[in-house]
């Protein structure tokens, strides 16, 4: 067996019907690959599904089950007893094109990558908010080119939601390390560090529905913005002047107001920088909104990314402030932690 397809699953059972609904038209040898579900602890009624499901089209399907510890412990108890040669995480609340994992064959058959990734997107039928939420999290303008996309500033990491390893990155390098935010990252970190080749497969993208609320969506940016100060922590090289911008245009703007209190909005400095602001804030919104207008011929999906774009700027911005106050007072790193999967249920 070539690849084992490992996801980790807590109270997700609707996501896990969506996933196996779209597995079952994979292209590509059903002796090729297994999915290996690692349930962490769910109480939704996953075991007795997954225990009676039976496939269609003849997919490999093996269930796992632990006590809840989290995706990370999830996904290393999955490295342990996976059969492939190639171990390839997908978040469960993703969905595969057909072609995802003949497009990764192809890259592997041309390249051999000892990790690779591919990028996410949206799916036709997905909500509003999801498409905006997209949009945001996948335009230059929303990360700055730092996702993976084709074009992308610097070194392409891998991410859990579409992430592939081989079985030696796993034997030379271990299991994925202990941070609650940001562990991914960190793996291809050091597999990078290890001297392994690493690959985007850009044809090989993933359907992801991402957070399906403006609450979560801010609390998954902010923990984002907390795991930048944990990653530049362990490794200091990666902090690049693109991640500080969301901190610092929050930073300018208390300047500005306390300026603004002391001095009045008509001093010519503060006017003037209220001016850059409220132009360059304009610019930007009405850049996002046509070019989400253009992609998704929607102008509903146009106005909510304009919402999305600006939660996701100063939500990280606020995580990477939050994490850098923690990390200079020598406490603990952590953003929201409380459910890290982002459900009612525990």
């Amino acid at each position: 067996m070539k690849y084992s397809i490992i996801i980790a699953v807590y109270n997700r059972l609707e996501e896990v019907k969506e996933l196996l609904e779209s597995a079952e038209k994979l292209e590509g040898d059903r002796r090729l690959f297994e999915l290996l579900f690692v349930d962490d602890g769910s109480k939704d009624g996953f075991k007795e599904f997954i225990e009676q499901y039976r496939s269609a089209s003849g997919l490999q399907i093996r269930a796992i089950y632990q006590q809840n510890q989290g995706p990370g412990a999830a996904r290393n108890y999955g490295m342990s007893k996976a059969q492939g040669e190639y171990f390839i995480f997908v978040d469960s609340d993703c969905m595969f094109p057909p072609q995802w994992l003949a497009e990764i064959e192809k890259a592997q058959n041309e390249h051999y990558y000892d990790a690779f990734g591919g990028p996410d997107t949206c799916h036709l039928s997905f909500s509003p908010l999801l498409k905006a939420i997209n949009y945001s999290m996948t335009s230059f303008i929303g990360t700055g080119g730092t996702r993976g996309n084709k074009k992308h500033v610097g070194r392409f990491y891998p991410r859990s939601f579409n992430m592939g390893i081989s079985r030696k990155v796993y034997d030379t390098i271990g299991d994925m390390g202990g941070l609650r935010h940001g562990q991914d990252m960190d793996y291809s970190m050091r597999i990078y560090n290890a001297g392994f080749k690493v690959g985007l497969i850009a044809d090989a993208y993933v359907y992801h529905k991402r957070r399906t609320s403006i609450p979560k969506f801010f609390r998954q940016i902010f923990n984002w913005g907390v795991a930048r100060i944990n990653l530049s922590r362990r490794h200091p090289h990666t902090l690049k002047p693109i991640h500080l911008l969301p901190a610092l245009l929050i930073v300018g703007l208390v300047v500005l107001e306390l300026g603004t209190f002391f001095t009045g909005q008509n001093y010519p400095p503060v006017h003037l920088a209220w001016n850059i602001i409220d132009y360059g804030l304009m610019f930007v919104c009405l850049f996002a909104f046509f070019q989400s207008l253009f992609k998704y011929r929607n102008i509903i999906v146009a106005f909510l990314s304009i919402i999305t774009l600006l939660i996701q700027v100063f939500a990280y911005g606020f995580g990477l402030l939050w994490g850098g106050w923690n990390a200079l007072l020598g406490k603990e790193v952590k953003g929201f932690s409380k459910n890290y999967y982002g459900n009612k249920k525990s």
